[in-house]
């Protein structure tokens, strides 16, 4: 029985051997043969043709399409030259930062400081360095027979008058001395460093042709003050206090074209204009109520508000200071 599957397991081998042994031999014969493959790799060409062809021409209508599609240029922003009067004060650096990084998200904003002094402090110059913003540093100090004293009420005198109007002038020299006719364009807005600024007026107001207006809120001892508009144009002031001045306004709710100052240039704020007549000695001579453009949705949303740092209370620091154990008078606050 053994011996007869030894027989059948050689006889397969054999077998095996034998079929290897011939197929080896035919691929070795086929290997010198010519092989005729054009039938084959005919469609192969003609699939790469069409897909070159379909290539070429999607290249071609991309590149039409972006010589239609040239975004057009835009022209410029207005600049908003933005004045600001200050003075030194404890919450003066705390109000300059909160003012600048608001207007850090503002576009084409020019900041034109003014402080209260007779030079250019330390503080105030490394903060605009440091601010990230296109300003102008100037300084012109308020006359003494009109500064406040200790204890008078802020109503008593017009603050800010002689900043206001040193703005002005800076304008006026450097927009002469700028080349083009570009250079009458922007808009011109007193920005006070203690107020709160929603960023969609800066937006309300760029495109301003002679003199825009808008509510103001937390200001005259109301919700809001604001110009009353029918059928699109200013008619009264809805205000608390003499609605009978040529222009009711708090300065923080209007806006001024560069062009229309730099025509005027007697323009300017009265120092001794009566008590809330500040705001009306400056638009008098530019505008007319019936020329005023209404914005902010024809004046029915407060995007600015007349808020007011409180004076901080120092009566331990003083106490401190009388013992010698004051704060470091070289941190500066």
């Amino acid at each position: 029985m053994a011996t007869r599957m030894k027989l059948k397991l050689k006889t397969v081998f054999v077998l095996y051997f034998m079929v290897s042994l011939l197929g080896l031999v035919y691929a070795l014969m086929q290997l010198g043969q010519r092989c005729d493959c054009s039938e084959h790799d005919l469609p192969k060409d003609r699939t790469i043709s069409r897909l070159r062809g379909e290539l070429h021409r999607l290249q071609e209508q991309m590149r039409k399409s972006d010589v239609t599609k040239q975004p057009q240029k835009q022209p410029a922003k207005p600049t908003i030259f933005v004045i600001t009067p200050t003075y030194a004060r404890l919450v003066q650096k705390a109000e300059l930062t909160r003012l600048s990084q608001t207007f850090l998200h503002v576009p084409q904003l020019h900041w034109i400081v003014v402080e209260d002094s007779p030079h250019k402090t330390p503080l105030v110059t490394d903060l605009l360095v440091k601010s990230g913003l296109t300003y102008t540093h100037l300084h012109m100090p308020t006359a003494k027979d009109r500064k406040l004293q200790e204890g008078d009420p802020s109503w008593l005198k017009p603050r800010g008058v002689e900043q206001r109007n040193e703005g002005l002038r800076w304008l006026r020299e450097d927009r002469r001395a700028q080349p083009g006719g570009d250079n009458q364009q922007g808009v011109i807005y007193f920005a006070d460093d203690d107020n709160t600024y929603s960023l969609q007026i800066f937006e309300e107001m760029r495109s301003t042709q002679r003199v825009s207006v808008w509510p103001v809120g937390l200001v005259g001892g109301m919700k809001y003050e604001r110009p009353v508009v029918e059928g699109g144009k200013v008619v009264r002031f809805h205000t608390g206090w003499r609605p009978s001045r040529p222009f009711p306004m708090d300065m923080a709710g209007f806006a001024v074209s560069l062009k229309l100052v730099l025509a005027n240039p007697e323009a300017c704020f009265d120092g001794e204009a009566p008590m809330g007549f500040l705001e009306s000695s400056f638009l008098q001579g530019l505008v007319t109520m019936d020329e005023l453009e209404p914005k902010a949705d024809n004046c029915s949303k407060v995007l600015v508000w007349h808020t007011r740092t409180e004076k901080p209370k120092m009566k331990r620091e003083e106490a401190l200071q009388a013992q010698g154990l004051g704060s470091d008078r070289a941190v500066e606050v």
